[in-house]
C-alpha cells in the first residue's frame, strides 16, 4: 500500500506478569539503532546494525547510566523480512512486571537521541496490514488467535491468518471483476460486442457466487459458538440439581449445593470446555413459586437469563413427581434449543420421558426435545450429553478441516450486502433491464467483499479494529 512509517515504536509483546520469560518489541526505521543504543555484547565488540538480519546475539540491557537491567537475548529482523515488513528488534529478556519494564523504559528513554515512542494497542499488526505483509482478515485473525478459547477456535483463527479467507473472497472478486469487465466493454462497443448472448451464464455464475457467499454467511452462526462459546442456561425447580451439574461440568464445588430448596438466589456463571466445546454456562436460581421476595427476584432474573440463552438444560428431579412448576419450566422451552436431564436416576424413580413429552402436550418442539436420564452425583450420562451438545450445535462433529468459517460479525454483515447486490443482479436479469443495471449492482458486490480483505478501508475504519488489539501486537 505504499505506507511508510516515520516513527520507530516499542511496547512489551508478552503480558505484564511473572513469568520466563518478557518480550519488548521495537519496529521503525530506527528499530535496531535504538536497540544498539541500550544492547551490550559480552566483550563489546558486537553491534546489532552491522549483524545479519534473523540472526540472535547474548548480551545485556543497560540504562542510561550504563547499570546493567537484564541478560537478553536479542533477536535482528530486518524489512521486509519481519512481522511488520519494517526492520524489527525482539529482545527476550525474563519475565516479570518489573524486568519487562524496566527494558522497555531503558528503549523508549532512547527518545532523546531516536525518534522512538510507545506503541498504540495493534499497531505492530495495523503496520503490517498498512505495509502489505497481510490483508485486513488476515490481521483480524490474529486478535481470534490471541482470544481463542478452544482448539476448534485455533485452528479456524490459524487458518485464517494462513489466507484461507482471503483465497476464498479474493477468487470471487476476480470472478466478479471480469464480467463487470466485459459488461463495460459491451457497452463501450455495442457494435462489435454484444453481451446479450452471455445474459444466461452470467446468471448463472451470479446464483453460484450467491449461494457460495450463502455458506459462507451460514457458517457464522457455528463460528460464534466456537469461538464465544454457547450460552447456555441450566434451569429447574429447587433442589432438581444444577447447581450439582454446574460442579460437576467445572469439575469442582463452585456452587453451593444443600438439601435446603432455594440455596441459589442469583444467576452464576462460569466459562467451560467440554471435550473442545466452550460453553458460557449459568446456573439459575430454582424456578417456583414462591411468597419470598429475595427467591421472587432470583426467579424473575432465571426467566431473563433463559430469554437469551442459546441452550436451556432443563433439569429435572425424576424421584418427585412433576407439578405445576415444571409446566411453567416448560413453557420456557419454547423455540428454543433444549435439553431435559432426568437428575436423580440413581435413586427410585417416577418420572420417565413420556411424562416429560406430556406436558408438552400439543406443542411441535415436545417431540424434538432431548430426553436424557442423568445422575449428577454418579456422573452418569455425562457423555451422552457432550454428544448431544455437538450434534445439537454442530452437527455432530467439530471439525472444520479446510472449511472457512465466519467469525466476525463485520464480515458476516458485508457478506450479507454482497448477498443482496448479487440478488439485485439476478432480478435485473429476471426482469429483462439493460446491462448497466448489472454493472451496478456487480460493482457494489465486489466493494461489499472488498472491505472484508481490506481493498478499500477509511483510517476511521482502521483505528477501530485494530485499538480492540493488545498493546504488544
Amino acid at each position: 500500500m505504499g505506507y511508510v512509517s516515520e516513527d520507530t515504536i516499542a511496547a512489551a509483546a508478552t503480558a505484564m506478569s511473572a513469568a520466563g520469560i518478557g518480550i519488548v518489541r521495537i519496529s521503525g526505521p530506527d528499530a535496531v539503532r535504538a536497540a544498539d543504543m541500550v544492547y551490550h555484547s559480552p566483550k563489546g565488540k558486537t553491534k546489532l546494525c552491522e549483524v545479519p538480519s534473523h540472526t540472535i546475539h547474548y548480551g545485556t540491557i543497560c540504562d542510561k547510566d550504563g547499570q546493567v537491567i537484564d541478560e537478553v537475548l536479542v533477536s535482528v529482523m530486518r524489512a521486509p523480512r519481519s512481522y511488520t515488513a519494517e526492520d524489527t528488534v525482539e529482545i527476550n529478556c525474563h519475565g516479570g512486571v518489573l524486568a519487562v519494564r524496566r527494558v522497555l523504559d531503558a528503549v523508549i528513554s532512547c527518545s532523546t537521541e531516536v525518534p522512538i515512542r510507545l506503541a498504540q494497542p495493534g499497531e505492530f499488526t495495523k503496520r503490517a496490514f498498512l505495509n502489505g505483509r497481510i490483508d485486513l482478515s488476515r490481521a483480524e485473525a490474529v486478535m481470534d488467535l490471541i482470544e481463542a478459547k478452544n482448539e476448534y477456535a485455533l485452528k479456524n483463527s490459524v487458518s485464517q491468518v494462513r489466507g484461507s479467507l482471503y483465497e476464498k473472497i479474493t477468487a470471487l472478486r476476480s470472478q466478479i471483476l471480469y464480467q463487470i469487465a466485459h459488461i463495460e466493454a459491451s457497452l463501450d462497443d455495442p457494435e462489435n460486442l454484444d453481451f446479450t448472448s452471455h445474459i444466461e451464464e452470467l446468471g448463472n455464475q451470479v446464483r453460484g457466487w450467491e449461494e457460495e457467499i450463502r455458506r459462507l454467511i451460514d457458517t457464522a452462526q457455528d463460528g460464534r459458538l466456537a469461538t464465544e462459546g454457547i450460552r447456555t442456561v441450566i434451569v429447574g425447580k429447587p433442589n432438581a440439581g444444577k447447581s450439582s451439574l454446574l460442579n460437576l461440568m467445572i469439575g469442582e464445588e463452585r456452587a453451593i449445593v444443600t438439601d435446603v430448596a432455594g440455596t441459589t438466589r442469583d444467576v452464576l456463571t462460569e466459562t467451560i470446555n467440554l471435550q473442545g466445546i466452550t460453553l458460557l454456562i449459568t446456573d439459575t436460581a430454582g424456578i417456583r413459586q414462591t411468597d419470598d421476595l429475595v427467591e421472587q427476584i432470583g426467579v424473575e432474573r432465571a426467566k431473563q437469563s433463559a430469554a437469551g440463552a442459546d441452550l436451556l438444560l432443563w433439569i429435572v428431579d425424576s424421584s418427585v413427581p412433576l407439578d405445576e412448576n415444571d409446566r411453567q419450566i416448560c413453557s420456557l422451552l419454547a423455540g428454543r434449543s433444549s435439553i431435559v436431564l432426568l437428575n436423580k436416576s440413581d435413586l427410585d424413580t417416577v418420572v420417565d420421558e413420556s411424562d416429560i413429552r406430556g406436558l408438552f402436550a400439543d406443542r411441535e418442539e415436545g417431540c424434538r426435545v432431548p430426553v436424557l436420564s442423568f445422575s449428577a452425583r454418579q456422573k452418569t450420562g455425562f457423555d451422552e450429553l457432550v454428544a448431544m451438545l455437538k450434534d445439537m450445535f454442530f452437527r455432530g462433529k467439530l471439525s472444520w478441516n479446510d472449511e472457512v468459517v465466519i467469525t466476525n460479525m463485520r464480515h458476516t454483515s458485508l457478506l450479507q450486502r454482497s448477498e443482496e447486490s448479487l440478488r439485485k443482479v439476478e432480478e435485473s436479469i429476471e426482469n429483462g433491464m439493460s446491462e448497466d443495471f448489472f454493472s451496478i449492482d456487480l460493482m457494489d458486490a465486489y466493494e461489499a467483499l472488498g472491505d472484508i480483505i481490506g481493498e478499500e478501508i477509511g483510517d476511521d475504519l482502521a483505528d477501530e479494529i485494530f485499538s480492540r488489539f493488545c498493546m504488544g501486537k
